[in-house]
């Protein structure tokens, strides 16, 4: 299926960058009744982007999908940014991500939390780790764990990490400590089977490495902080891309040793170029931004992205309220949109 097709517009070259509000913190919507259809705190979503580049179609339809599968249970939508990665985070891309979300009408309740103030909440949860002896430090460098991820490690899955820190002898350790490189610490997990149901996709079930908790800078790793985000905010149902399914036993198993409940979970289908990769700029216009500049408006790129999951029709401009009565996650497609 083609790009011009879905969006019903002809694609543009050189197109220039949407104009954004300062910030958007919070976007608040009183909710009609008819919008409770099932009920229930423990469906509460929330969407998580990264402020490391502009968001694309497929980012903004899986924004879209966790928002109707948390609003038509009658839920609260919540939004977080995931800033850990400083070097990778840009100045001025979340409050462009914000806009963008606000532009196709979705809204979310209170203000937006960012990992960049929670260093507290992480660090005290990876001290108890420790305390329970649940971690070990990793002195191991890039290219050490690219050389032993890539040998056989029985019931490891390929490119896991095989614990070669984890038996260190103490003079080992000494020797390595010495030498001056930071260690990242690791949490043990004895190669667990982790096993979860998702809603879209069905059982799915992955094998555990010793996954990192703290970076050698002393960075929470992604792995921990969205458990212990998820569980402070009260998310009950996490909707996000198929690509990241297979985190997902990682970070069950990281809340299983923190003591914490485990959310509910839908991977829904990529969007991906017509070559079948990843959405990328050499794809055309597949930000909001180039669909704006190529005649576009907002809504119309709504329905287009509502329409690539069967919830429209062509040419139909459905309202939000049209796509919450219509929205079913049973009947959702779940293989991927070639654009």
């Amino acid at each position: 299926m083609m790009l011009d097709h879905v969006l019903g517009c002809k694609v543009s070259e050189g197109l220039p960058a949407i104009v954004t509000t300062p910030r958007l913190e919070g976007i608040m919507r009183p909710m009609p009744a008819d919008r409770h259809i099932h009920g229930g705190e423990d469906a509460t979503g929330r969407y998580a982007p990264s402020p490391t580049g502009t968001l694309h179609l497929g980012n903004l339809r899986t924004a879209l999908l966790a928002w109707l599968f948390a609003r038509s249970q009658g839920a609260r939508f919540l939004m977080r940014i995931d800033d850990l990665d400083r070097q990778r985070v840009r100045p001025g891309i979340a409050e462009q991500q914000l806009a963008d979300l606000a532009a196709l009408g979705l809204d979310w309740d209170g203000p937006v939390v960012r990992q960049s103030g929670r260093l507290e909440a992480y660090a005290a949860e990876i001290a108890q780790l420790d305390a329970d002896g649940a971690l070990y430090p990793c002195f191991c460098t890039r290219a050490e764990i690219r050389q032993a991820a890539s040998a056989p490690h029985g019931a490891l899955p390929e490119g896991s990490y095989p614990g070669t820190c984890r038996e260190l002898t103490r003079a080992e350790r000494a020797a390595r400590e010495a030498s001056g490189r930071p260690p990242a610490l690791r949490l043990r997990a004895e190669a667990a089977t982790v096993a979860f149901t998702d809603r879209l996709l069905g059982r799915y079930e992955g094998t555990v490495d010793d996954l990192v908790v703290r970076r050698n800078d002393g960075v929470p790793a992604y792995n921990l902080a969205v458990v212990v985000d998820d569980t402070a905010a009260g998310v009950g149902e996490v909707v996000r891309g198929a690509d990241l399914i297979e985190t997902t036993p990682r970070q069950l198993h990281v809340a299983a040793r923190l003591g914490m409940p485990t959310p509910r979970y839908a991977h829904v289908p990529l969007l991906l170029g017509a070559d079948g990769a990843r959405l990328a700029k050499r794809h055309g216009a597949v930000t909001l931004a180039g669909r704006v500049a190529a005649g576009q408006s907002p809504l119309e790129v709504r329905a287009a992205l509502a329409r690539s999951v069967g919830l429209a029709a062509p040419r139909e401009l459905p309202t939000l309220d049209e796509l919450l009565h219509r929205f079913d996650p049973s009947v959702l497609p779940t293989e991927p949109t070639v654009l």
